[in-house]
């Protein structure tokens, strides 16, 4: 690697603080801000299942258990998912379709984008 490479690991575009499409995010209350503790929550319980994976795979698990695992922590990211999808239909769109003009149409094509993203997984 040259001193002129970039050392930063691959970030996926919708985890950077600004979005998918390089602008920056919206900022202010979100639709999922007053239900944030609950969300952070149930993160960190995702969370200690993905470390179950780890410990089960350092421990040579039978594969079909480790699968076992690897479903439920699956479904337990689809779930929350859909949660704040359907917060930021209820929030951003609902808050965007009051406003009106080329808003809504941009909060409409996000969220198409959104569950297209979620279907592809």
């Amino acid at each position: 690697m040259t001193a002129t490479e970039e050392t930063t690991p691959d970030v996926p575009a919708a985890a950077t603080p600004h979005g998918t499409h390089g602008a920056p995010s919206p900022q202010g209350p979100h639709g999922y801000s007053k239900d944030k503790d609950a969300h952070l929550k149930r993160l960190r319980r995702i969370e200690g299942q993905i470390r179950g994976l780890q410990r089960m795979v350092d421990e040579d698990v039978y594969c079909i258990d480790i699968l076992t695992q690897v479903s439920a922590s699956t479904k337990a990211l689809q779930s929350f998912a859909l949660q704040l999808l359907e917060e930021h239909l209820r929030h951003c769109v609902a808050h965007a379709a009051q406003e009106g003009g080329p808003e809504i149409d941009a909060k409409v094509e996000e969220a198409t984008a959104a569950i297209a993203r979620l279907l592809r997984t």
